[in-house]
Order: C-alpha cells, then structure tokens, then sequence
C-alpha cells in the first residue's frame, strides 16, 4: 500500500513526504495485519472447537502436525480439526523428544511418533474457553 502511495507521488511528480512519515505507516500497517491474522486464527481454532464439541468419544484418521516436548498435534484428515495428545496419555511407554528428528521416541520399546505419520485418535476434551482440541492416541 505505502508503495502505491510512493509511485503515486512520484508519477505525479510530488514530493513523496518525509522517510519517516512512510516508516510510522508501514508500521501501523504492519501491526494492524498480525492482529487481523492473530483474530482471524483465534476465530478458526473456536470454530473447530465448537464442532468438535459434541464429538467427544469419537475416533478419526489424523496426521501428525507438530511434535513437542509435551506431546503432540495431530489434524483430523476428515475435517482439519487441530488437537493434541499430550505425552502422559501415551502410557506405553517414557516418550522423550528428539527435536533434531521432530519425534517422540520410546526410552523402553523405541516406538516413535514423528511429523507426518498416521495416527488414529479419540477426541477426549473440546475446551472452548481455552480454545483447545485433546486427544488420545487409539
């Protein structure tokens, strides 16, 4: 937009204005934009909650879309629905996170769950307060 601005001034051969006038503007702009996607994130994670709510017991084909130190995220393929397992509901074994790898691997079996892989879950808890999916690995 500031740059529209810019080639405007310049094609009309005004004096654009001080460096930082524009600077204060891309600014603005700029912050106005992360919180237009921060709201816009907020209101799609509350949507899926919702919809997920009357789904507790439920189980579905997900993949898994982030692994943490504290368990991780995993995408209904049917819906996009985003929730997370966390790593004391695997109780198979001691999982400790490997970052270098993006899993998490079994001290005892070296069963690992990594980005990519298919899993199946069971929707546990749908939190709409804090906006939070819960899984359960089935």
């Amino acid at each position: 937009m500031m740059a529209h601005r810019l080639l405007t001034a310049y094609l009309a051969h005004e004096p654009p204005g001080k460096a930082d006038k524009f600077e204060k503007l891309c600014d603005h702009s700029s912050k106005m934009e992360r919180l237009a996607t921060d709201a816009e994130r907020a209101s799609i994670k509350y949507k899926q909650v919702e919809y997920m709510s009357d789904k507790t017991g439920k189980e579905f084909e997900g993949i898994i879309s982030g692994v943490t130190e504290w368990g991780i995220y995993v995408e209904i393929m049917e819906n996009q629905c985003e929730g997370m397992v966390n790593i004391r509901e695997l109780a198979d074994d001691f999982y400790e996170y490997d970052e270098d790898n993006y899993c998490l691997r079994g001290r005892l079996t070296g069963k690992q769950y990594t980005l990519g892989d298919r899993v199946t879950v069971e929707v546990v808890k749908a939190d709409l307060q804090k906006k939070q999916l819960d899984y359960r690995i089935v």
